[in-house]
């Protein structure tokens, strides 16, 4: 069972990326369909939120949520 509090750090090579490319990058989502069905359905959170944007820009420190898994951009 996962830790609800436990937040695992990604990092990536600059200081941003968009939320569709980071939820593979990290490994909570294994294609692009995954991700644009799992965005459309709101079952992403970034910083706590619902987004649905899969183009949005996340910078260092955000956090993103899937299915009980949280992870952070890092550096």
């Amino acid at each position: 069972m996962t830790n609800p509090a436990r937040i695992d750090d990604v990092s990536i090579s600059g200081e941003a990326i968009r939320l569709g490319q980071f939820l593979k990058f990290a490994g909570l989502l294994d294609s692009g369909g995954e991700v644009k069905e799992a965005i459309i359905d709101g079952a992403v959170t970034v910083n706590g939120e619902v987004d649905r944007r899969r183009g949005r820009q996340l910078r260092l420190g955000d956090v993103v949520g899937y299915e009980g898994r949280r992870v952070r951009v890092c550096a």
